[in-house]
């Protein structure tokens, strides 16, 4: 069975105080999806405010004082904002897993249309070094290009594609959490914070 899901890379949530956060290994992944219970949820947008927080050198306003304004500054004040992480393919019959690599972002996924629709390949960053192939109506995706004797993960075209599709739904599903959590954890910044996630997702915001 292939199963593809959309991850984001967690970042350190030890003494990680502004809202709750659930426990999980930094620079490990999380799915992303609508079973996430609302410490997960918590987790993922801090992971992605922690991704984007810094000033940006453009003439916008200073960092506030108040630690949750400083810590959501960037994801609130950014137009180009990162989400670290992709999309996982997991083979659980061979136990074969392609993970997406370092400086590879979630937004970054629409590089999947060129192999699922055309005849090209597509690499989803660095160490290890992930690779999708086109080869006829089958697509190849090598674990680690960099390595010559990496796993691989073969499967056609069509299930591919369709496994895209249940991505998109699953960040979908996502998004409508946040919209509930930010009213609840961060009132203040709601509206702003739930934007500003989808679009770090290149996700639709949920309407409503």
């Amino acid at each position: 069975m292939i199963i593809l899901q959309p991850v984001l890379e967690v970042q350190q949530c030890r003494g990680f105080a502004l809202w709750p956060v659930a426990e999980a290994e930094p620079y490990g992944f999380l799915p992303l999806s609508g079973a996430l219970s609302p410490a997960e949820v918590g987790t993922a947008v801090m992971s992605i405010a922690a991704c984007n927080d810094w000033q940006p050198d453009d003439g916008r306003p200073p960092r506030p004082a108040d630690p949750l304004g400083a810590f959501l500054h960037g994801l609130l004040t950014m137009d180009d904002l990162v989400a670290s992480g992709g999309l996982r393919v997991t083979d659980t019959v061979h136990g074969t897993t392609l993970e997406p690599g370092c400086c590879n972002g979630i937004d970054e996924r629409s590089d999947w249309a060129v192999v699922v629709d055309g005849s090209d390949w597509a690499s989803f960053g660095h160490d290890p070094s992930p690779l999708a192939e086109r080869l006829g109506e089958r697509v190849r995706l090598t674990v680690d290009a960099d390595q010559d004797d990496s796993p691989v993960i073969e499967l056609p075209v069509t299930e591919l594609r369709l496994l895209l599709s249940r991505a998109e739904r699953d960040l979908a599903d996502f998004m409508h959490l946040v919209g509930p959590w930010a009213s609840r954890h961060v009132p203040d910044h709601a509206e702003a914070t739930t934007a500003a996630v989808a679009r770090a997702l290149a996700a639709p915001a949920p309407i409503g």
